[in-house]
């Protein structure tokens, strides 16, 4: 991309502003990841089948391999690095993937984290059925979603009982 136009970029991710410059065509996958030098986000397939670089944008869902990074100037972003708690500790949705085994090479898991966090704000208590249907952007190739299934509903468990995601 070398040659291309650049724009300044100024975003706010997980709570960190940013300005940068980015060029035309730059994915905003590879802003994060390149120049922001936030890795969490995981670059799969480029055309957004996938899901590993599902981020939150004002709020929103969206797969950060589908966006440029100069649309989300002025932009509130929240990546797989911002779930983490004040002091680096697991939310009980992070725990719950651990504590069951939720993940094999760990390649989908920070987008099905962005979106099971999505789904259990909205929705503290799914169905099995809810969240699968909350997981059909997000391909894994290793855990058949079983344990990813399981830990979702043990966080939503424990949600009903008061908790966050």
């Amino acid at each position: 991309m070398s040659g291309d136009p650049v724009h300044h970029v100024e975003l706010t991710v997980n709570g960190e502003p940013y300005r940068a410059t980015a060029a035309d065509r730059q994915l905003l996958v590879h802003f994060l990841r390149d120049t922001l030098a936030l890795k969490g986000t995981h670059i799969g397939c480029d055309s957004g089948n996938c899901g590993a670089c599902t981020i939150r944008c004002e709020g929103k869902l969206v797969k950060s391999c589908m966006m440029l990074a100069v649309q989300a100037d002025g932009c509130d972003l929240r990546t797989v690095e911002g779930l983490t708690g004040l002091h680096g500790e697991l939310t009980p949705l992070q725990r719950a993937f651990k504590e069951h085994h939720a993940l094999q090479c760990g390649y989908c898991t920070p987008g099905v984290l962005m979106s099971a966090e999505y789904l259990l704000e909205r929705n503290p208590v799914p169905s099995e059925e809810e969240v699968r249907r909350a997981l059909k952007g997000n391909l894994c190739r290793c855990t058949g979603y079983v344990n990813i299934v399981a830990a979702i509903m043990a966080t939503a468990e424990e949600l009903g009982r008061g908790g966050r995601p």
